[in-house]
């Protein structure tokens, strides 16, 4: 049996004293608000304002207390906050494919826009998984979120439980619209970027163009997919069903795509791709078969991500505006939780071609 010794250690040696606090000190002798007070000199009501960046409270007075708190190594207490409050300071950013680039820009936007009002953005990834994208949704029935963004083109078949007895249901669905869907959305004009994809080969001489969609029938994939069919229209051209492919924004399902597209008789000599993933994977495709592009082929992506202006060669595409579409998102959600939204609001952002070296001038009749 070990006994203790004087010190009350049960046998171990005492710490020596160096005259420095110990860590586990630091943890339970937090720092609290009447230190603050007492430092800066203030009160401790006045101390929780100045934190709370309440307007009663004087720019001096609230410098004198922040830097007391800095000065005492002071943390706010989440936790207790958030059970005072009833809330949880954070809300879910749920995508369809994590690995996706595109979706860093919108939570970038998004982070920065929470962050400065107190909140913790967690990214959720369902691989088009359904009992996934429901234990999002639980998370937010249950309060483990105060609400959400919602890009995965989909809702669970119960989502109309999450509207409570006034106001709207904490969720702003951005960029991938859904079909009778009642709740906020941003997003870009999709029929109509994707017209000025297809005219911008069509300027450079192409009239075989095929097509890479993304998933048909939701609405985004449907949306490119129709304005890539109006544009040829409108040129008195339309492409084959051969000329066309259904692919799930993955590089995979682009090089798949392109295969299918290739093996018909008399291909296109340009591809307008729904995304830039796809696009990656169709030139890959390409070069596989001997083809190049833009010299043999012309290809155009959609989403302009970070890498596609380092692509070889750099990609032509549709720049979509992820970071400020990240930031509206985020403001209209805010909006909703502070009670300040209480009609369904939809914001279009803008869209532009960007021209690169992936598209050229048609070399055959």
């Amino acid at each position: 049996m070990v006994r203790p010794d004087m010190t009350g250690n049960c046998g171990r040696p005492a710490v020596p004293d160096t005259g420095r606090m110990h860590p586990l000190a630091t943890m339970v002798e937090r720092t609290k608000i009447k230190d603050i007070a007492r430092v800066a000199g203030v009160s401790t009501a006045t101390v929780s304002r100045a934190l709370g960046g309440s307007a009663r409270v004087t720019e001096a007075t609230r410098e004198r207390v922040h830097e007391a708190a800095r000065k005492l190594n002071y943390r706010r207490n989440v936790r207790a906050r958030n059970l005072r409050i009833q809330k949880s300071m954070a809300v879910l950013l749920v995508v369809r494919n994590m690995s996706n680039p595109f979706y860093l820009d919108i939570f970038k936007g998004a982070e920065a826009i929470a962050r400065a009002a107190g909140y913790v953005v967690l990214m959720g990834n369902t691989e088009d998984d359904s009992a996934r994208e429901i234990e999002y949704f639980d998370m937010l029935r249950d309060g483990q979120a105060d609400g959400m963004i919602l890009m995965t083109g989909n809702l669970p078949v119960d989502h109309q439980v999450l509207d409570g007895e006034t106001g709207m249901a904490p969720i702003v669905v951005a960029l991938e619209a859904i079909e009778n869907c009642s709740l906020p959305l941003v997003e870009i004009d999709n029929h109509a970027a994707s017209k000025a994809a297809v005219q911008h080969l069509l300027d450079l001489g192409h009239r075989r163009i095929g097509h890479i969609a993304g998933p048909v029938p939701e609405v985004l994939g449907q949306l490119r997919l129709d304005g890539f069919r109006a544009a040829m229209a409108e040129a008195g051209l339309s492409a084959p069903p051969s000329h066309e492919a259904v692919g799930d924004y993955s590089i995979q399902s682009g090089r798949r795509c392109c295969r299918a597209i290739f093996a018909s008789p008399e291909p296109p000599t340009a591809l307008f791709v729904a995304n830039d993933e796809m696009a990656f994977g169709a030139i890959g495709e390409l070069r596989d078969m001997g083809l190049r592009v833009p010299q043999d082929i012309s290809v155009i992506g959609f989403d302009d991500l970070f890498v596609s202006d380092s692509f070889s060669p750099p990609l032509t595409t549709i720049r979509q505006p992820s970071v400020e579409i990240g930031q509206k998102t985020m403001t209209v959600l805010l909006d909703i939780l502070d009670g300040r939204l209480q009609s369904r609001d939809i914001c279009q952002m803008p869209t532009r071609l960007v021209v690169r070296g992936s598209t050229a001038p048609c070399r055959t009749g």
